[in-house]
């Protein structure tokens, strides 16, 4: 078993050493090749604790980009500390950034100085993420950036935008205004699960500007992370619609902003008009958000209007498709196309056995069952593992009496969470191969505020970075550095479940 850690989540290899380096206004840096970005988000720590950090050339604090250290992949880094110097160095500048993550964890433990340290550290999977739903109920943008950061802090490095659904639609088009105006705002929510008849009579909505995205898009790549924006279709369209009825299977139909939780069974039409305003769409999303990947959703999307549709029966007639379910396949595929024709990857939820009809580039995420990864595998995609038993945090941490309210029967503990198997049991080395990583997900009916959303993300977000980091394989040493870490997060004000006597 590993020695317990100062940094979570762990690294591959950490040695203490004896003494510190204190830290103070003379404390100065030499910037190394590439470095820049690294040493601004380094000052940016330590400029409240009254360090300015300036350059010089026979500067104590030494970050560089070092070409030769290579074996450490784009995310690794070495970082030693002894009582002379402080030296972080890293192939690549996403290695220098996580290595300052560090840095930043022992300031939280104490500012003064720096524990004397020998570090080497890279990451099990590429893909480490969080995916927060602003559709269901709106995050106002500081608790977005603070989330971002957060996300950085414990070396989670892709923010999943969830920006559109039945219940909101988040972001500006241009030349589409409705979708913010009126698919931004609902008149009520619904009071308790899917299925309910009680509302609670309060509008609810709201929309970022696209300033505001971009600007996210710069504060999250300054600390390491990606944002990749999610624009669901063709379910999950209800606010679409709202805004827009020709977009529908009914044109002539006006409908509002959903007001319930669930799946609505009203969804995109596949008329060339509605086609066209998806293109337009991530024609913007992919101005906005340089994100490679873009994710088109996919899941969920009852096919009964379809059934009944003429301009839906018009299309199965003119493509020679066997039925109306086949145009899910086809419009995903078609827009899986054009994404691809621009550059991006597409990514969409898993649909069971719907891998084999999407182009191969396709990332897939499995969050209903690993059987669908591994169909997913087996026809050449990458994915990602997203399984709601271990990384749905809209369902709540305990059953216990005082637990916040949450998603309905289901329970997804801290040691769910750390535990999830990557790649799942019984792959292949090939099929192992293609499993990217993991990410968390906080779908937010039943959260109905920044606060509530912090609470359900920690310190369960702690325990996703020490699966996809650190490999999940030391719990017990893993909840030993988690208690040490609590205190950083509340030196954070992190809202966060005590751990107690999680286990």
């Amino acid at each position: 078993m590993r020695s317990t850690s100062v940094i979570v989540p762990p690294p591959r290899r950490l040695v203490r050493l004896p003494g510190a380096f204190p830290l103070g206004a003379g404390t100065a840096v030499r910037v190394g090749s590439g470095a820049t970005q690294a040493v601004d988000l380094l000052r940016g720590y330590l400029a409240p604790y009254g360090v300015p950090l300036p350059d010089s050339p026979d500067g104590r604090v030494v970050l560089a980009v070092n070409p030769a250290l290579a074996y450490l992949g784009a995310e690794g880094y070495e970082l030693r500390v002894d009582q002379d110097n402080v030296r972080l160095r890293a192939a690549a500048a996403a290695g220098l950034l996580h290595g300052v993550q560090s840095l930043r964890q022992l300031l939280l433990a104490d500012p003064s100085s720096l524990p004397c340290l020998d570090v080497v550290d890279t990451p099990a999977f590429p893909w480490r993420g969080a995916m927060l739903d602003v559709a269901r109920h709106f995050m106002p943008i500081d608790f977005v950036r603070r989330f971002v950061d957060l996300l950085a802090l414990h070396k989670l490095n892709v923010l999943h935008l969830h920006l559109t659904d039945d219940q909101g639609w988040r972001m500006p088009v241009p030349g589409y205004p409705r979708l913010t105006e009126v698919g931004g705002w609902r008149t009520e929510s619904m009071i308790g699960p899917a299925g309910s008849t009680s509302f609670d009579a309060n509008p609810h909505g709201g929309a970022y500007t696209t300033r505001e995205l971009r600007d996210l898009v710069a504060y999250a790549a300054d600390r390491g992370v990606t944002v990749m924006p999610e624009i669901e279709m063709p379910g999950h369209a209800r606010a679409a619609l709202a805004a827009y009825p020709h977009l529908g299977n009914f044109p002539d139909r006006h409908l509002p902003v959903w007001t319930s939780w669930g799946v609505s069974d009203e969804v995109f039409g596949v008329q060339e008009s509605t086609m066209d305003f998806c293109r337009a769409v991530l024609t913007e999303v992919m101005d906005v958000f340089p994100s490679q990947h873009i994710h088109i959703g996919g899941d969920e999307c009852p096919t009964t209007e379809w059934h009944t549709s003429p301009l839906a029966l018009s299309r199965v007639r003119s493509e020679g498709l066997p039925d109306p379910d086949a145009l899910h396949p086809w419009f995903l595929g078609r827009i899986s196309e054009f994404l691809l024709a621009n550059g991006r990857t597409p990514v969409c939820w898993d649909e069971g056995g719907g891998a084999a009809s999407l182009p191969p580039e396709t990332t897939v995420m499995v969050w209903r069952d690993p059987a669908h990864g591994l169909d997913a595998a087996r026809h050449g995609h990458p994915v990602i593992m997203t399984p709601w038993r271990s990384t749905y945090l809209d369902y709540p941490q305990t059953d216990a009496a005082d637990e916040l309210a949450g998603q309905p029967a289901g329970v997804v503990t801290l040691h769910d969470v750390y535990t999830q198997p990557l790649p799942p049991p019984g792959w292949s080395e090939a099929e192992a191969a293609l499993v990217q990583g993991t990410q968390a997900q906080l779908w937010t009916e039943f959260v109905p505020n920044p606060s509530h959303a912090e609470y359900l993300a920690f310190p369960r977000l702690c325990a996703l970075a020490g699966n996809a980091w650190s490999g999940g394989d030391d719990w017990p040493g893993f909840l030993t550095d988690l208690r040490r870490h609590e205190h950083h997060l509340a030196a954070l004000s992190v809202r966060h479940r005590p751990l107690g006597a999680a286990g």
